[in-house]
C-alpha cells in the first residue's frame, strides 16, 4: 500500500533574539542566524532578513525547478542561479508603509539539461505555477523577471556521444 502524503503540514520555527539585530532561528535540529551588517548595528554573522527571503527564493527555485524538470522528462545536468532585486527601504526605515518591498526581482537561471524543447517549456511554465516563494513575491506585487540561459541537448544525441 502506498503512503499518502499530507497536503497541508505544519511549519514550526522558533527564534532566540539575543540582540536587536541578531536572530537565531531554530527549525528541526538546525539553527540559522540572521543578522544585520555592522553598519546597521549588527555583527554581520548572517544574512539580513531581507537577504534571507531572497535566498529562500533561490533555494525554492532550485528545488521546484528540479521537480518540474523531472516531471517533464528533462534531466538537469547543472543549474546556477543569481538574483538581483530592487528593495524599497522606506518601510524598514519607518518612512512609510510599503505594499511591495521588492518591486522588481531579476532571477538569472543558467541551466544545462538533456531533453526536448517541449520539456524545457513545460519546466519553465510549471516553475512559475508551483514555486511557493516565487508566489509570495508575486502576490506582494513584485515583478519577477526570469532570464534563462539554457544549454539543451537532445537525450538521443547525447546517447550517440557515448
Amino acid at each position: 500500500m502506498a503512503i499518502r502524503q499530507k497536503t497541508v503540514v505544519p511549519v514550526r520555527l522558533g527564534a532566540n533574539c539575543p540582540t536587536h539585530a541578531r536572530t537565531e532561528v531554530s527549525v528541526r535540529d538546525l539553527v540559522a542566524i540572521m543578522d544585520e551588517p555592522v553598519e546597521r548595528g549588527g555583527t554581520n554573522q548572517g544574512a539580513s532578513p531581507t537577504e534571507t527571503v531572497c535566498a529562500a527564493l533561490l533555494a525554492c527555485t532550485n528545488v521546484i525547478l528540479h521537480r518540474c524538470a523531472t516531471a517533464a522528462g528533462l534531466t538537469v545536468q547543472s543549474l546556477d542561479l543569481a538574483l538581483n532585486a530592487s528593495f524599497d527601504r522606506r518601510g524598514v526605515m519607518l518612512e512609510e508603509e510599503i505594499d511591495t518591498p521588492f518591486p522588481e526581482v531579476e532571477l538569472n537561471i543558467t541551466l544545462s539539461a538533456l531533453g526536448t524543447e517541449a520539456a524545457l517549456q513545460e519546466t519553465k511554465t510549471n516553475l512559475k505555477r508551483f514555486c511557493p516563494v516565487s508566489k509570495l513575491f508575486a502576490g506582494s506585487g513584485s515583478t519577477i523577471i526570469e532570464n534563462w540561459s539554457v544549454t539543451l541537448q537532445n537525450k538521443e544525441s547525447a546517447n550517440d556521444d557515448v
